[in-house]
């Protein structure tokens, strides 16, 4: 291959024809150690996908990512707008977590736990396998012309992708609202609720269109982690990599023959049987080097791990692998840019849970009522009114709620209550209330004061407001 042809496949992608069509890639099934031990992976986590929105730890969804309403389970930890900062350490830590091991492995977060990569490989990859048969059938099928056996074909096909992408809409539909929720409006019947059932179908239609369409375009155009890639790699990452010094050799690789002492001729392991091209999801030549469109889904090291097999020959021409243990043998070991991610990632790993032991199960806010001057009443006492809201994070109603005031003696009296009332599991308690203090306890015209939330006579929360009064001129 001379350096112009070599450097050509930079230009493109392979799912794009030189006029700019849309050139429809036909992977091998691919089989092996790894796709077993890929198949295994999906499963569990295609039960955790599908399971979660409906598995409850202590009355709260295990995931719940509700942007509506703002409420947000995470492991079965509730996130209210009061906790956002304990979301926003959630979602760097994730974003760390995931570029470590970009930084360590490539992108094997997209081969083997991408939900993109999950479903298109392992359902509807898997279906139009058992529906159209392999690469040479497809093919073939593609290229007749509308008769019934490819009507059959293509409509049996279509429509299972559009069931489930029905149903990984709904499930979808359960993160987002709730599964309750989403039972209710089932159970109901969808033309009661019409206002969800236009959001399911829309939904539907672009899971729909993803997986019978665009497919692993998504990963290659769409998806920005695949440009991601480029910065974080190095030298010393490892990825699915073509051992081209063995692979080549001095004089280039060469088909097989039988009988033939490749080595003496100066030619590598590698006999350009294109298998490893026929497998890829996203048509790449991995011989090529590490490329944008490589997914790191392994199917190329299982076949080409076959044909070495096949031919007598040691497998491993195609391997998980650094350039640089390829170039000078120097095995994997963690960089000092690795080391550094994982000390800020275990940093935040303990800053956030040192925050979920720290947060209270109620959260509290006293504001002074806009608009509202303090009020001059008898014997020299200074009246203020505010509003309180008090948000119960847990599924349990809390009762015997009672403010008191606690930096100051005096009166806090609510209106238009009892003394004591009750916050609603996972609802909001709120009012007005009315704090009177002796200007004689006051040191001018802003003070800090400092509210208790109390359960009966424990103390489950703390607050505190600003409180006006007269300004003293002495």
């Amino acid at each position: 291959m001379d350096t112009s042809e070599h450097e050509n496949f930079r230009d493109s992608i392979g799912t794009i024809t030189e006029e700019g069509k849309r050139a429809w890639i036909f992977p091998k099934k691919p089989s092996g150690r790894y796709y077993d031990k890929r198949k295994l992976v999906s499963y569990v986590l295609l039960a955790f996908l599908f399971l979660s929105p409906f598995i409850k730890i202590n009355g709260n969804q295990f995931l719940l990512f509700n942007v509506l309403e703002r409420r947000f389970n995470i492991f079965g930890f509730p996130f209210w707008p009061q906790d956002f900062h304990l979301f926003v350490v959630s979602m760097i830590i994730g974003v760390v977590f995931i570029t470590l091991f970009t930084v360590a492995f490539g992108r094997i977060f997209c081969g083997w736990i991408c939900p993109q990569t999950i479903f298109m490989e392992m359902v509807f990859r898997r279906i139009e396998y058992w529906i159209d048969g392999d690469r040479n059938k497809q093919r073939k099928l593609d290229r007749q012309p509308w008769d019934a056996e490819k009507i059959r074909k293509r409509v049996m096909k279509w429509t299972i992708f559009l069931v489930i992408s029905f149903l990984i809409a709904n499930v979808f539909l359960a993160y987002l609202i709730g599964s309750d929720k989403l039972v209710g409006y089932i159970t109901d019947g969808p033309l009661e609720h019409l206002n969800t059932l236009f959001p399911l179908i829309i939904f539907t239609a672009v899971f729909y269109f993803v997986f019978a369409w665009f497919r692993e375009q998504v990963c290659i155009i769409a998806c920005p982690y695949g440009r991601l890639q480029g910065v974080l790699l190095d030298t010393k990452s490892v990825v699915v990599a073509y051992d081209h010094k063995r692979g080549e050799g001095v004089n280039g690789r060469k088909s097989f023959r039988k009988n033939e002492d490749r080595e003496a001729l100066g030619h590598g392991d590698c006999i350009d049987c294109l298998q490893c091209v026929h497998v890829c999801p996203t048509g790449i030549d991995i011989r090529n080097g590490t490329q944008l469109e490589c997914v790191n889904c392994t199917a190329c090291i299982d076949e080409c791990d076959h044909i070495m097999e096949s031919i007598n020959l040691p497998k491993g021409l195609i391997r998980y692998a650094s350039e640089e243990e390829i170039e000078k043998k120097v095995p994997f070991k963690l960089t000092a840019r690795m080391k550094g991610y994982m000390a800020v990632l275990f940093i935040l790993m303990g800053l956030l849970t040192g925050m979920l032991f720290l947060r209270n199960d109620v959260e509290a806010n006293v504001l002074r009522l806009p608009g509202q001057l303090y009020e001059h009443k008898e014997d020299n006492v200074i009246s203020n009114v505010f509003t309180y809201k008090l948000v119960n994070k847990t599924t349990k109603d809390i009762e015997n709620v009672r403010l008191k005031l606690m930096s100051h003696k005096g009166h806090l009296k609510l209106v238009a209550t009892s003394e004591s009332f009750v916050v609603p599991g996972q609802g909001i308690a709120e009012g007005t209330l009315f704090i009177e203090i002796n200007n004689a306890l006051l040191s001018g015209d802003r003070n800090k004061i400092k509210i208790g939330v109390y359960k009966g006579e424990e103390l489950i929360e703390t607050t505190t407001a600003n409180f006006l009064g007269p300004r003293n001129f002495n």
